[in-house]
């Protein structure tokens, strides 16, 4: 019997921006980085050694990536946990972030910042499934698109997971 691969541990801060209506904030990936080049996702990365915990992990990344301190994000909780096809087990990390943060991204890592209202995203409307053949096999995931962003893999899945929590679905 063939060993499952190990996947390398990652932690992600999906951020609620606390506004009338509230929001949650993407960035987007730079066209050059080796893995997820030019995808939506939320700020987030691999666990360092250094890192005490996967809440340390997804607020130092948020920090790096989009120079967000950590003192604008409240840590409401967690969601269950997302293996990508890519070899990363992260954890979702849920913080709401206060009004008053300034955006300062990394270019090396993130190309565009972005805010999407929390309601279009817990529209079950909104969520569909598509497929698509990658390395020889069919793979089905969740894809939103919000105006000229879509967002698909391991995000749209993560947000799925967030939504159904919210709905109760």
């Amino acid at each position: 019997m063939e060993k499952p691969p190990k996947l390398t541990p990652a932690a992600v801060l999906l951020p609620i921006v606390a506004r009338d209506e509230p929001t949650v904030l993407f960035t987007r990936r730079t066209e050059h980085l080796a893995r997820h080049a030019g995808q939506v996702s939320f700020p987030g990365g691999r666990v360092d050694p250094d890192d005490l915990s996967p809440v340390e992990t997804a607020l130092r990344e948020t920090h790096e990536e989009t120079g967000i301190a950590a003192g604008f994000v409240t840590v409401a909780g967690f969601l269950d946990p997302y293996a990508t096809g890519t070899g990363f087990a992260i954890l979702p990390v849920v913080g709401l972030l206060t009004q008053g943060f300034a955006l300062m991204p990394d270019p090396n890592e993130v190309s565009d910042i972005f805010e999407v209202p929390l309601a279009f995203l817990l529209d079950p409307q909104n969520r569909r499934r598509e497929r698509m053949e990658w390395k020889g096999r069919m793979r089905e995931f969740y894809a939103y698109t919000y105006g000229d962003h879509t967002i698909w893999g391991a995000t749209a899945g993560i947000l799925s997971n967030f939504a159904d929590r919210l709905t109760g679905r």
